[in-house]
């Protein structure tokens, strides 16, 4: 079965055009016009070996709040569309990832009941042109619309870059746990039977 989903998603802010593989080798096209932001997915899909190519057009005249908020959103529905009825995944999902002075920790379930804890400070603003705020935005959107209880905790570190870097990747490997196929799972990971 193939799970992949493709969306489009247009509001009078962003145009957004996206394709997701599940099941796929790491291998994105990302253009966000946001330079950081094509990093922190581009790393997210690497360590995810998720397949994706993302096109965005959004209104950076303004800032960069919507393209980011609303890329969360779309990434995040086409997980949900991807994953279908969830049967046979694993669910859960976690990872410690490393990054220089840097120690993140992302832990997920596909519960079906959207929930975002992000307890992370980052000691500046921005890193480049970037605005660090916007890293929670992105995964609230996600979380909400894949459906996710998702926790991000940042022990420590002190370099902003690492710091969302080690998020983008944590949660990349986190969710290649969670999405796998677990070959001792029959039908749904839950006993309610549905998720």
């Amino acid at each position: 079965m193939s799970r992949t989903a493709t969306l489009v998603r247009n509001t009078k802010e962003t145009r957004i055009s996206l394709k997701l593989n599940l099941d796929g080798t790491g291998n994105s096209t990302i253009e966000t016009g946001i330079g950081f932001f094509d990093h922190m997915l581009t790393l997210f899909a690497a360590h995810g070996h998720f397949d994706l190519d993302l096109k965005v057009v959004g209104d950076l005249e303004v800032d960069g709040h919507h393209t980011v908020e609303d890329v969360g959103i779309a990434l995040g529905q086409a997980f949900d569309e991807a994953l279908g009825d969830k049967k046979g995944i694993y669910r859960y999902g976690f990872f410690l990832l490393p990054m220089d002075e840097t120690l993140a920790e992302v832990a997920l379930d596909f519960s079906g009941r959207p929930y975002l804890v992000f307890k992370v400070d980052f000691p500046c603003q921005t890193t480049g042109q970037f605005d660090l705020d916007l890293v929670h935005e992105f995964w609230q959107g996600f979380a909400y619309n894949a459906r996710v209880t998702l926790h991000m905790n940042l022990r420590y570190g002190m370099n902003g870059h690492h710091i969302a870097e080690a998020l983008f990747k944590g949660a990349g490997r986190a969710l290649r746990c969670a999405v796998e196929q677990d070959p001792r799972q029959e039908g749904i990971p839950s006993t309610k039977g549905i998720l």
